[in-house]
């Protein structure tokens, strides 16, 4: 009998979420654990079996493929979680070995943004597309980048990393330590800075004065939804740092598509829009009008489960 499922596992810095994935993409079980309770990787690793286990026992696990994990600092080529800043475990864990050992079955990892590059590429937008770029424009900005029909991982596995691309030369401190990296722009936090910066400069009347110092992004997307210049001005600023940035990127791999998923992705035309418009008036003449930017197909509470288990196909 073909082998037609397979395990999709997404860690989190607050939980991990886990499920079995048929080959069309549908979640036949769903389950998850919290990932900060559990110290010590031996202890995870068992609370995670415990939790898996019963739908592997109901499937049968001579019908499982494999299992794809996606998490910080995943590395493709060794298997390992190295020093992941978000996660209760520090140094190198070679986490697909111990997910391997007490499962008995393949365990392939890499880092999360990439996962769901591949769970586009199977399951979304760019089904049949073989170049692309995927932004997560979630806490951080997370992206993969896939080039004739092959994520690109580099020589060491962490190639892709564009939040972590200077946008903004002596700019904002970045968790990572640089100066100016995207994603203190281009992502919730990101705009949510712009707009306490913003608010602590000017007087201008907007709703998000009486909320601030605890400003959400997706505060700023129901003000802007509700036609408050102040935000609308700040899916402009947003837009352009991140479209600029995207013009770059677009002169070394030349994508079909930019597709974006994550939180301040939902916001739809109200990033997309200015994002274009400033990445297109930096383009290249030959890359100018060629290259679609869109929303993922991925439904956003399951995203991280198909792109995981993409990885095992």
């Amino acid at each position: 009998m073909t082998k037609s499922l397979a395990i999709g596992i997404d860690i989190g810095g607050t939980n991990t979420t886990f499920g079995l994935v048929n080959r069309e993409g549908e979640i036949l079980f769903k389950g998850g654990i919290s990932t900060p309770a559990y110290e010590h990787i031996a202890d995870y690793i068992a609370a995670l079996m415990e939790g898996i286990m019963p739908a592997v026992a109901s499937a049968g696990i001579e019908n499982i493929e494999g299992i794809g994990v996606g998490a910080p600092n995943g590395n493709y080529f060794t298997g390992e979680i190295a020093f992941a800043p978000n996660l209760p475990w520090k140094g190198i864990i070679p986490l697909a070995k111990l997910i391997s050992e007490a499962m008995n079955l393949k365990v392939t990892l890499t880092n999360d943004a990439k996962a769901a590059a591949i769970g586009e590429m199977i399951y979304g937008k760019a089904k049949g597309m073989k170049n692309f770029i995927q932004v997560t424009l979630g806490t951080g900005l997370g992206s993969g980048f896939v080039a004739n029909g092959q994520l690109i991982y580099g020589h060491d596995g962490f190639a892709g990393e564009l939040g972590h691309v200077t946008a903004v030369r002596n700019g904002r401190k970045c968790g990572c330590g640089r100066f100016g990296c995207l994603e203190t722009y281009a992502s919730a936090t990101g705009i949510v800075r712009s707009a306490e910066e913003l608010l602590a400069g000017t007087n201008d009347e907007t709703p998000l004065r009486a909320l601030q110092g605890k400003i959400t992004a997706r505060d700023i997307h129901l003000a802007a939804e509700n036609g408050d210049l102040f935000s609308l001005a700040l899916f402009e600023y947003t837009g352009m740092i991140l479209g600029e940035t995207l013009a770059d990127a677009v002169a070394i791999t030349s994508p079909e598509a930019i597709i974006f998923f994550g939180g301040l992705a939902n916001a739809g035309n109200l990033i997309i829009e200015p994002t274009q418009k400033h990445m297109e008036a930096n383009l290249l003449p030959i890359y100018q009008n060629k290259i679609k930017l869109c929303q993922s197909a991925l439904d956003g509470s399951n995203a991280a489960i198909l792109g995981a288990s993409a990885l095992v196909w």
